[in-house]
Formats: structure tokens, sequence, C-alpha cells
């Protein structure tokens, strides 16, 4: 939304700018010129450097967001003021000599205007395209091919403000809320927290599987440690990684017992480890992250239809690329077979919950399938057609597990996906703040003396 401060600024300072260049070069109201002149320049500068007039942010990159959000508002309206008044000159609606007595003078006029707003446009969508981060490459690659289509690069230039402008809002929000209750250390739990990621994925240093959530935990302060274990194997193999994971921290550190926090099909590997290699003796809690209790019949499906030879070949490659990422033995077929209903149902018979670990149990579900990432899009009706609502890979009847189940979703068509969940894409959801969420879930098990 455009505040009265922006169209102000933008109406005055195209109004003082036609205005001057027109008395002056008629020769009329010199006196008024020079101070319509003064008028324009201070537009220009308030437009140009908008942190002169604005509120400092709590960082850099927020301050240079909201600036460039700023400029573009200006920008529209400026541009509009532009039109109209280029406009009523060709026709002869002002009150002043019409322009078209003198078309050399009009035809100037024009050239200026645009190369004006063209500053002012370039100067605003640069600093939003370097520094926002919801806009994301979709948004940026939607901005520059609708860029030159009349009518649709305005819709599309004011769905790029609100998104940018939505992100400084809450992003600096955020820094505020955490920074007030930074002493309170809301996540400093009594025991770590050991986070667990799912299939077909890695640890990585620089690529968070958990997103921001991990960085917003320590900065209320919580201790985080992660599975480090290989991306897919069967979930016997990938219970004894996370045994020897949890022995070497609770043996590194003193900390005696740990708080799992796991997601997809690592919820499946925690609980084979509590319950088959005595792993309980070191863990206090276990939280589970839209993991497939009850597995996937869609699963079941795909490996029954899919051609063996097939599925060797896209195991082989999958299994090739992963250890060169770091993977020993990598198992695409073995971790995909976990997850059948019928494997998950095996297991869940051999392992039982352990009672001195308290469990407990998230879940979520996409309303829409255009609204989840590539490639849930893709999945969730195949999903719903074996398992019903789902979160593009889970169905929402296998999530819920142990003494406590949260069902999370969203008013409207989004919904929460299987990434989302774990702000997998970094992204902000209407009606659902992740980072909040894990914040909250985290003070739990603080309060509960985990």
């Amino acid at each position: 939304m455009i505040k009265v401060r922006n169209f102000l600024i933008g109406l005055i300072g195209t109004v003082s700018f036609f205005a001057a260049a027109n008395s002056y070069t008629l020769g009329k109201y010199k006196m008024i010129s020079s101070w319509l002149w003064i008028g324009w320049i201070l537009s220009v500068v308030i437009s140009i450097v908008p942190f002169l007039f604005y509120n400092k942010l709590q960082t850099k990159q927020l301050n240079r967001c909201r600036n460039g959000c700023e400029q573009l508002k200006i920008f529209l309206v400026s541009s509009a003021a532009s039109i109209c008044y280029s406009i009523a000159g060709l026709i002869g609606m002002l009150s002043m000599e019409s322009f078209m007595e003198n078309p050399k003078m009009w035809i100037i006029h024009c050239v200026i205007a645009i190369l004006v707003e063209g500053f002012l446009f370039w100067n605003g969508i640069i600093r939003i395209y370097l520094s926002s981060a919801q806009l994301g490459m979709k948004w940026r690659v939607i901005g520059i091919i609708c860029g030159c289509i009349p009518i649709v690069h305005i819709i599309v230039l004011a769905k790029l403000i609100r998104i940018a402008s939505k992100e400084v809002e809450l992003e600096n929000k955020k820094i505020l809320t955490n920074k007030g209750r930074q002493a309170d250390a809301i996540c400093k739990t009594k025991y770590p927290i050991l986070m667990v990621h799912g299939v077909f994925f890695r640890d990585f240093r620089y690529l968070n599987y958990w997103g921001r959530i991990p960085k917003e935990l320590e900065q209320n302060g919580a201790t985080i440690y992660y599975g480090n274990h290989q991306s897919a194997a069967m979930v016997s193999e990938s219970a004894k990684e996370l045994d020897s994971r949890i022995r070497q921290i609770v043996e590194e550190t003193g900390c005696g017992k740990l708080n799992v926090i796991a997601h997809s099909k690592g919820g499946l590997d925690t609980r084979y480890a509590l319950s088959m290699l005595g792993t309980d003796k070191y863990v206090a809690s276990l939280t589970t992250v839209n993991t497939p209790h009850r597995g996937c019949e869609f699963a079941d499906y795909l490996l029954s239809k899919i051609p063996e030879s097939q599925q060797n070949a896209v195991a082989n490659t999958y299994n090739s690329a992963f250890q060169k990422l770091g993977d020993e033995s990598p198992d695409f077929i073995a971790a995909v077979t976990d997850l059948t209903a019928s494997a998950c149902k095996k297991i869940n018979e051999e392992v039982k919950d352990m009672p001195d670990v308290y469990y407990q149990s998230i879940g979520s579900k996409l309303n829409v399938a255009s609204c989840g990432r590539f490639p849930l899009n893709l999945t969730y009706k195949l999903v719903k057609c074996f398992d019903g609502f789902n979160d593009g890979l889970v169905g929402e009847e296998s999530f819920q597990w142990g003494e406590d189940y949260q069902f999370l979703t969203v008013k409207g068509k989004r919904g929460i996906s299987h990434g989302d969940v774990i702000d997998l894409n970094r992204e902000n959801i209407d009606g659902f703040d992740v980072r909040e969420f894990y914040v909250e879930l985290v003070s739990r098990l603080r309060e509960m003396g985990f």
C-alpha cells in the first residue's frame, strides 16, 4: 500500500519539475520557477536517499530493501503524474500555453520524464532484487519477463513491492522480538537439541536442511547438534548411525541426554534406535515432524508398478551422486522400501515406545497441489489417491505418534508442505511463522523439564 507520504513526494516532485520546466522554457513566472526547481530537487533527494527520512531498521539489508520499496512506490505515483501531465499538455488542457504550440518542448519534457522515472525505477528495483530473500528466483524471473508488457508490468511491480515490504516488516519485528527476550533464553533446554534430517538429504555445512530454524533457536538460548547420518539407507542402518552420533555427543559434552527433533524418515530411524539399540538411555524426548509412521501406500504402488530395471537405474544414479557428496554407502531402494506402508507396519510391530522417553508428533497438509514447491506439487495428487489429504509426500493419517500431536495448516489455498514444516525453502507463509513455531515447541520442552 502506498503511504500518503510517498504519494505526496511523488506528486509534488513531478508537478514541481514540469511546472518549473514549463515556466522557465516559456519565459514566464521565472521567480516561481526557481522555487519549483528547489521543490523538484528536494523530492528527488528524498526518493534517491530515503534513509535520511525514515526510521533506521535493525540491519543494513532490511534498510536497503525498505528504501528500495519506498522508492518504487514514489516511482509509481510520480510516473502516473508524469503521464497525466504530459497528456494534458498534449491536448492543451493546461492553463499555461499548450505544448502543442511548442511540440519540441513537449518532446523534451517526455524524454526528461522517461529518464528521471527510469532512474527512480532502476534505483529501487536493484535495491530490492539485491536485498530481498522472499522474492526468490520465481518472482525475480517473473519481474524480468513481465517488465516489458504494458499494464502487466505495473501489476507485477506492485506484487514485488508487496512481497518485499512484508518481508521487511516481519524480519525487523522478529529481530526486535528476539532482542527483547534474549535474556530469558526461552529455548535453553536442560538437554541439547539434536536435529535429524529426513531421507534424500544430508546435513551440509552451508546449506542447512532446517532453513532458518536452528539460528532462531540458538538466538533464544538453544544448543543445536545434527544427526550427520547418510541421506538414504534402510531404517535399521540409519538408526545405527544415529545411535553412534548420539552417544558421541553425550560422551563429548557430558550433557547426559538429548532432545531429538526428527523430520520425515528421520523419525522412524530415531524410534528404531531408541527401541532396538538402547539409545533411549541418552534421549529425553523425541519429536517427530511429518514422519510416515504408518508408511505411504503410494510408495507400495510405485515399487510394484515401476520395472526393476528402471528402479535400479534411478538408484544407481542417486547412489553415485551422493557418494560424491559424502555418503559412504547410500542405498536408495532400501530407503524407499522402508517407507512403504507394508514395511512400516512391520517396523511398528517390532519397535515399541520406551517408557522413559517423551514422544510427541507434528503433521501438516497442503491445501492445493499447486502451492507446493517442486516436486511436491506433482506428487500431491498421486499421494492423495492412496493416502488421502497429505503434505505432498505423507498422508495425514500417518503423522500421529506419541502422547501429544499437533496438526498444522493455514486458511486459504496455501497449506503447509513436507518442506515448509522444516523451512526448507526459507519462505514466509501467511498464517504460519515456522521459526516462531519451533521456538514455542522447544520452549515447551524446557517448561516440561527436558
